[in-house]
């Protein structure tokens, strides 16, 4: 069974689901039936870096790279992948506090754009 396709390809679908999280707001502005979908994606990616969990997809792609020969790695998906580039001393309590912070932040503004629209913007009166 090829365990490391399987790991590479979930640790591509885990980091596909960061980005929608973070960001998926973005698709509400043109999509609207997309809110379904990234409402819920936002609130858990939020719950996870606040509750200090670990997402199930991590212990799933460590588990899939040992099976298939390689070495696992400690800590969770974002520290390994995402905080390893940008922060190398690892992923901290308040690390994560902040980036729950930015998920919440960042769709809060990009749903405010969408819900509460400005007259004049956009040529618009």
């Amino acid at each position: 069974m090829p365990y490391h396709l399987l790991a590479d390809l979930v640790a591509i679908i885990h980091l596909t689901f960061v980005l929608f999280s973070v960001a998926g707001a973005l698709l509400v502005i043109g999509w609207r039936k997309i809110f379904y979908l990234h409402l819920p994606a936002a609130v858990w990616a939020a719950w996870i870096e606040f509750s200090g969990k670990i997402c199930p997809l991590t212990p799933l792609e460590k588990w899939l790279r040992i099976k298939g020969g390689d070495a696992g790695y400690s800590g969770d998906f974002v520290g390994h992948y995402i905080l390893s580039i940008l922060y190398p001393s690892g992923l901290t309590r308040e690390v994560q506090f902040i980036l729950g912070g930015v998920v919440v932040g960042l769709n809060i503004i990009i749903y405010g754009y969408i819900l509460f629209p400005r007259k004049g913007r956009g040529g618009k009166s």
